[in-house]
């Protein structure tokens, strides 16, 4: 026989995360492994248990699935992670994403379904309902426009200078950047210079470090 898939379920509603492992144990290659009620008992229980893949809620008290994500992730780079949710929050599932989740799904998937993606995350694949991953693109767009326009605006950047900008915030060394927007390493120098007398800073670590508080300052 083949080896089964074993899969932990994270659901503080534990009644759900019992219905998900009735339906998902009606396929013989499917074993669940373990139920947690919050992100801190998945964690503890991965040791243990030596999940492949985790269904993981995204809303839940203590430690929720973005952070849990990023925890296993860290930890058990191998083990799928798919986001479960009852609404479609594209910022806490582009977090997800971002921190290594293999995908997402609704919580009223079909039980056929459900089976179909659990195999297809253990398997490698993205995990995505069509509508979904349009409202991720998106969402993830805004982002990356919003993060232009707050430099441009903090520091009266130019558009180039905002693109070194957030690589040198990547961190990308000089070399690199010119390598990948394809200058001069002098033309790269020029523009790190003027970034640093716009963030008003003395060197790389000092304009990096302006340019995160301006990113992650809340409005």
């Amino acid at each position: 026989m083949t080896e089964r898939i074993k899969v932990l379920i994270a659901d503080d509603q534990l009644d759900l995360a019992q219905e998900l492992k009735n339906v998902l144990e009606t396929d013989e290659r499917i074993q669940v492994v373990g139920l947690a009620a919050d992100g801190f008992q998945a964690l503890e229980q991965m040791p243990t248990v030596h999940a492949d893949v985790v269904l993981m809620d995204i809303r839940m008290p203590n430690m929720n699935g973005v952070v849990a994500t990023s925890r296993i992730k860290a930890e058990y780079p191998q083990v799928k992670v798919v986001i479960l949710t009852t609404f479609d929050d594209s910022d806490y599932i582009l977090n997800a994403i971002n921190n290594g989740a293999s995908g997402y799904l609704l919580k009223d998937i079909s039980g056929t379904a459900l089976i179909d993606a659990v195999k297809d995350a253990y398997n490698g694949d993205t995990i995505l309902p069509a509508k979904i991953a349009r409202k991720i693109t998106s969402a993830a767009k805004f982002v990356a426009a919003d993060r232009e326009i707050r430099l441009s605006r903090a520091f009266a950047m130019s558009d180039r200078e905002v693109e070194i900008a957030l690589m040198m915030y990547e961190g990308f060394t000089n070399r690199q950047i010119s390598s990948a927007l394809k200058l001069s390493e002098g033309t790269t120098r020029n523009y790190v210079s003027a970034i640093y007398e716009k963030t008003k800073t003395e060197n790389r670590n000092e304009a990096v470090l302006a340019i995160k508080e301006v990113l992650n300052k809340t409005e």
